[in-house]
């Protein structure tokens, strides 16, 4: 008998749930097209112009400076001398060199002709085969010193030619840091050269607005102060996440020629061709957040997994798609609407 009243109780109580779900008021709402609500919203990022190459040049050999002929901000020319090295040590040891080339020159042209002399006098039959041997040894060994003494000539050219350092390319040079008169020793920093008509861009992104940046029809670059904007296309985007400020690093290269010197700082600029549901349609629903559409009468709650909340979310559902926009802060899923 209890077990009868039990059921009884309990078939009473779910029919007394349906009924008041069936009684329930459809909510009024208000529904428009996603696509004459969605957004394609501009992104910023701060950005710095970068000098493509930035060189620290030092000296690759000893000795004292004797010259310098570029100061800070003086631009130079690719190939252009910068600092001169005291060279009179080094010309003395290219004298050196070529004064022990000469030599083994005429080594090798004495052994040559003795060689030949050698060879008539065993054909002849007053020269032994042994002896024979012998100078052809002496040749050799008078080629390897001729070949010894042309190395090391061009090494003391070589070091003759570090005494003058020049611009690997055309540029600026940023910072100087040795005197005239100074001494220095070999990788002694001694001035700072930023290449020029070649600079890029270079600005830190937050990782959930790279894929917009890559699939952005435009990007723009605007320094600091200025309305113009200037062209940009992506270069690369560097595969780590700065620990500090959690973004990534990107580079970017102007369309055409821009007249802007490297250090110039201002905003990148670009708009996400991936349409955005507004920040003011999205709804959380226990752990989710997402957006509610209509279907007939009936609501339907929509997750967004990328959503974050306060910002507006990239959103993937056809255009024509009727979105709740006034009324969804009070439904639920599945629930009747007017």
């Amino acid at each position: 008998v209890a077990s009868r009243l039990a059921g009884l109780f309990l078939g009473a109580l779910a029919a007394l749930a349906c009924g008041s779900a069936a009684a329930q008021p459809p909510v009024p709402i208000e529904t428009a097209r996603l696509d004459t609500v969605w957004q394609l919203p501009q992104r910023s990022a701060p950005a710095q112009v970068m000098a493509r190459n930035e060189s620290r040049l030092a000296a690759e050999v000893g000795g004292t400076v004797t010259r310098w002929t570029a100061d800070v901000g003086a631009s130079v020319t690719r190939g252009a001398l910068l600092v001169q090295i005291d060279p009179q040590d080094y010309e003395l040891a290219v004298q050196r060199a070529e004064a022990g080339l000469q030599a083994a020159q005429a080594r090798l042209r004495l052994g040559e002709a003795q060689l030949a002399r050698a060879r008539e006098l065993v054909a002849q039959g007053f020269f032994s085969q042994e002896a024979l041997a012998q100078r052809e040894t002496e040749v050799a060994l008078q080629r390897a010193d001729l070949a010894a003494a042309e190395s090391q000539l061009a090494s003391a050219r070589r070091q003759l030619a570090r005494t003058s350092i020049r611009a690997p390319f055309a540029g600026t040079v940023v910072q100087r840091m040795a005197q005239l008169g100074e001494a220095v020793a070999p990788g002694a920093p001694l001035l700072v050269l930023a290449e020029t008509g070649a600079a890029e861009v270079q600005a830190s992104v937050a990782p959930t607005d790279i894929g917009g940046l890559r699939r952005a029809n435009a990007v723009h670059f605007q320094p600091q102060g200025q309305e113009q904007r200037h062209a940009l296309k992506l270069l690369r985007v560097t595969g780590t996440v700065q620990a500090g400020s959690r973004t990534q690093t990107v580079r970017l290269g102007f369309e055409g020629p821009a007249a802007l010197p490297p250090g110039t700082s201002g905003l990148l600029w670009w708009e996400d061709p991936t349409p955005h549901v507004p920040a003011s349609l999205v709804v959380k629903r226990g752990n989710r957040l997402g957006v509610f559409v209509r279907e007939g009468r009936t609501a339907r709650f929509v997750a967004l997994p990328d959503a974050q909340e306060g910002r507006a979310v990239p959103i993937a559902l056809p255009g024509e798609t009727l979105i709740v926009v006034r009324g969804q802060a009070a439904l639920n899923d599945g629930q009747s609407i007017d």
